[in-house]
């Protein structure tokens, strides 16, 4: 098998997580307590998100290096890796369902420009103030919406993941809550899940507010609680000062580039931009009503004009300073995708040293990390932790 002209290590290193999840990674790989494996509380143990791996290694769209993304299969395949924690990203239905994708534009990720019944769905929005033409969630009733299946969203990058075109359709929410309550008993564990809404003043604008179904579906599968073993987040703090009056599981606030402003501050007038939320009153602020940030790598460690990683910031210190754990975003294996100290080869889509990569990172202090590859961000956990 080949992956970007060279051996695909994809299934070569999932055998290498299983056999590392028996020998390292304990039963369904959770490192729960092993020797040389941290643990953010310090090791007191309270059945919460403190109790996870530090470095948690949390599956990006699960497995999405490996499967079109926010799919069972993904899903599936991240949590038979050994990931710490799976990752889904909500959008509405027309009739008020939630499901699970990257955004509410499902044009490239699902066979719908296949489907000439649905040809009049296509239209031009403003999404975020982002003009874009296509199909999306909101104009689909969830019926409708499982007739079509899911594609890989990066062909081009992730060639060998259009193998697997077709093959599932788009997940609700519930359906991977049904899923983690299954795959919980079958392993003697719970299974822990990192659960975004996507474009929430967007969609209350519409009249598909995501906060409130979210609660209540926490609510019916008993993931409402402190230790409830998932974790929520959005770019905009006010969702997540909404979920904060809704259910008490951990939050967490996601933040862009420093120069942005989060959309519901654009909507309300607020000036503020994410390089004041990562200063002293901002990270009080946040504190306030989450329990950690989940920043873009490069507020933890910049990437000069070449792309080469920089010095490091002091977020991490900073942030932990204030009592929030980091969860950044998104270490890919591929060469596109990595700093330019860590890319090998000239073929973009070829893996670059993604353990040096994942090193640098660990090495900031930070408590976890999204990767589409959770395989290899296991490996190199492993790694960091015996040293």
């Amino acid at each position: 098998m080949t992956q970007g002209g060279q051996t695909n290590p994809g299934r070569r290193t999932v055998l290498g997580a299983a056999g590392l999840g028996a020998a390292v990674l304990g039963a369904g790989g959770l490192a729960l307590g092993l020797p040389g494996t941290a643990r953010a509380d310090g090791g007191r143990g309270h059945g919460g998100y403190r109790d996870l791996p530090v470095p948690t290694v949390v599956a990006h769209r699960g497995a999405s290096g490996y499967r079109p993304e926010h799919t069972i299969g993904s899903y599936q395949l991240a949590l038979d890796m050994g990931a710490h924690v799976i990752e889904q990203d909500l959008v509405p239905t027309k009739d008020g369902h939630l499901v699970c994708r990257h955004e509410n534009d499902i044009t490239g990720t699902t066979d719908v420009a296949a489907h000439p019944e649905f040809a009049d769905r296509k239209v031009t929005k403003s999404v975020d103030g982002v003009s874009l033409t296509g199909w999306f969630t909101e104009d689909f009733t969830l019926a409708e919406l499982k007739t079509l299946r899911a594609e890989e969203r990066i062909p081009g990058t992730r060639r060998q993941n259009t193998l697997y075109d077709g093959r599932w359709t788009i997940p609700t929410l519930e359906e991977v809550l049904r899923w983690a309550e299954r795959e919980g008993r079958a392993r003697g564990r719970r299974i822990w899940l990192h659960i975004e809404t996507k474009h929430p003043t967007y969609f209350r604008g519409l009249g598909l507010g995501l906060e409130e179904p979210l609660a209540g579906l926490l609510r019916k599968y008993g993931r409402h609680k402190k230790d409830a073993p998932n974790f929520l987040q959005s770019f905009e703090p006010s969702s997540m000062r909404r979920m904060a009056e809704l259910v008490a599981a951990p939050r967490v606030v996601l933040l862009d580039a420093a120069s942005t402003r989060p959309w519901d501050f654009v909507q309300a007038g607020d000036p503020r931009t994410v390089a004041d939320l990562i200063g002293p009153e901002g990270l009080e602020w946040i504190a306030g009503f989450a329990q950690g940030i989940g920043p873009t790598l490069n507020l933890i460690i910049p990437r000069d004009a070449a792309g080469r990683l920089g010095k490091p910031t002091t977020l991490v210190r900073d942030a932990h300073a204030r009592g929030l754990i980091l969860h950044p975003y998104t270490l890919r294996n591929e060469n596109t995708f990595l700093p330019a100290d860590f890319r090998r080869g000239t073929d973009p889509t070829a893996y670059g040293d993604a353990f040096g990569a994942l090193k640098a990172y660990f090495e900031q202090g930070i408590d976890g990390i999204f990767s589409d590859n959770p395989d290899t961000a296991l490996l190199a956990a492993a790694d960091f932790t015996r040293r």
